[in-house]
């Protein structure tokens, strides 16, 4: 596999033409494929497995209580400012973790942990120090592990900072999504420009190894002039990873947006020139476009990666860290084993009682067939490396079946030719490669290896750009 120059071109009619809902490919097939009919038995086979062959674990632990809500989050969380609704939750994640670690070789290495929510510095440093003990006590983690962890700058202090790096964690990431404060406090995320730029002083002065931070366009009162400037000041902060996510209106699915007017969020075409802008200003700054929405510096592992053929892509978004098995802890959490997608049940009623009674707290999951997982292997090689090479794809699986490429794909290939035809990909006789103008749309060209889009209602989906 050979390196593709790291451009990106903006090409506003496509853009316009290929805004059609699609899955985010953090998984394939889809989270939305999990059904509630699964039973326990494929997870713990998939288990086994993956234990015979010393698959290297991914850890997620869901952290979901926030002091009070995001207008424009699409997170599972629960709201309160009372404290002690967070102990009796541990206790039952800590069990949870417990039930999953029983059934986990002990050879098997974790190279990856990451904490997500909610808030996890909604916790008490007591509590955090707690479920990192109980993670070291079931787990072995690799010396090199990437261990990280999200904070609301809101409610964090320099000891807070220091504390998570002095017990392990070496990655961080914070929400900026907008400086101003029009558009902060639209969304109830009132979070001064001294208090962002004081919590990456302390970031820095800790010596995270790694600093990501968030921006989301599309948000109330946002134009192209305003997000400039969010842009500039998110620059001078100098983190290592930016992500600027498109916001999903998406009010009959998360009832929290019903809070933003629709009326004062920006047009359509606005929102293409404030993406077009964020691409210019961050690649023009020495950022590298990883993907979609995900911007590294160049010495970043996630480019260097990128560059190498080597970058991976989960739940948790785009990784360094070799093909694991994903285990997720706590309500909602999601774990991705090899063959086997599973989901925590979503109330924390529900998710307790489980526990109680002795089972694992799944509400729901998939089995993968061969298909699924020859599917899955291309588009993520899509979404990861923007090139595909069908020598090895066939190469990957003829000891399983086979694979002919043009033949298996023959459904496929109208759509890929149409998506040549608009300049977004390049087809020769080995391989596929994403243009300049595609690199926007890579959702779009993977989907086109999608079997399920077909039948699924793409209203559960967020629109491309």
């Amino acid at each position: 596999m050979h390196v593709l120059p790291q451009t990106v071109k903006f090409d506003a009619d496509l853009l316009t033409k290929y805004d059609q809902p699609v899955p985010r490919y953090t998984s394939y097939p889809p989270a939305t494929q999990l059904k509630e009919d699964f039973g326990e038995i494929d997870f713990r086979t998939s288990i086994a497995v993956g234990n015979y062959k010393n698959i290297p674990l991914s850890l997620y632990c869901h952290i979901p209580f926030c002091d009070s809500p995001c207008y424009f989050c699409g997170c599972n969380t629960v709201i309160t400012q009372r404290k002690e609704f967070s102990e009796p939750y541990l206790n039952y994640l800590k069990r949870n973790i417990g039930q999953i670690a029983e059934l986990m070789s002990a050879n098997r290495r974790v190279h990856q942990l990451h904490w997500g929510g909610g808030t996890p510095n909604y916790l008490s440093l007591h509590q955090v120090e707690d479920l990192w003990n109980c993670l070291s006590h079931h787990f072995h983690f690799n010396d090199q592990a990437e261990i990280s962890i999200e904070v609301n700058p809101r409610t964090l202090d320099r000891n807070y900072i220091f504390f998570l790096k002095n017990l392990g964690f070496n990655r961080i990431s914070f929400g900026i999504q907008d400086f101003n404060p029009q558009v902060q406090e639209a969304v109830n995320r009132i979070q001064p420009e001294v208090m962002l730029f004081q919590a990456m002083e302390w970031m820095r002065e800790a010596g995270f190894e790694s600093i990501n931070v968030d921006l989301i366009y599309g948000l109330p009162y946002q134009n192209l002039d305003t997000f400039r400037e969010t842009v500039e000041k998110t620059i001078q902060l100098n983190p290592d990873r930016i992500a600027v996510f498109n916001f999903a209106y998406v009010p009959w699915m998360k009832p929290v947006q019903r809070l933003i007017s629709q009326e004062t969020l920006p047009p359509a075409a606005e929102k293409l020139k404030i993406l077009q802008m964020s691409i210019e200003e961050l690649t023009s700054h020495g950022y590298v476009f990883i993907g979609m929405d995900h911007f590294a510096k160049p010495n970043d592992e996630l480019s260097i990666a990128q560059r190498e053929g080597q970058l991976h892509r989960n739940f948790q978004g785009y990784t360094t860290q070799p093909e694991s098995d994903l285990l997720g802890f706590g309500m909602t959490s999601i774990s991705m084993l090899h063959d086997v997608y599973v989901q925590n049940h979503k109330r924390l009623k529900t998710f307790y009682q489980a526990i109680e009674d002795g089972q694992l707290p799944i509400e729901r999951g998939v089995a993968l067939h061969r298909d699924d997982i020859v599917r899955r292997t291309i588009i993520m090689e899509l979404m990861c490396q923007f090139q595909l090479s069908k020598d090895d794809i066939e190469e990957k699986y003829h000891l399983h079946f086979d694979l002919d490429f043009e033949e298996y794909f023959s459904q496929e290939q109208a759509q890929l030719h149409a998506l040549e035809a608009d300049g977004l990909i390049e087809i020769s006789p080995n391989y596929i490669e994403v243009k300049p103008a595609g690199r926007l749309l890579i959702r779009n060209i993977a989907s086109a290896f999608d079997t399920y889009l077909k039948t699924q209602q793409v209203e559960k989906f967020s629109k491309a750009v």
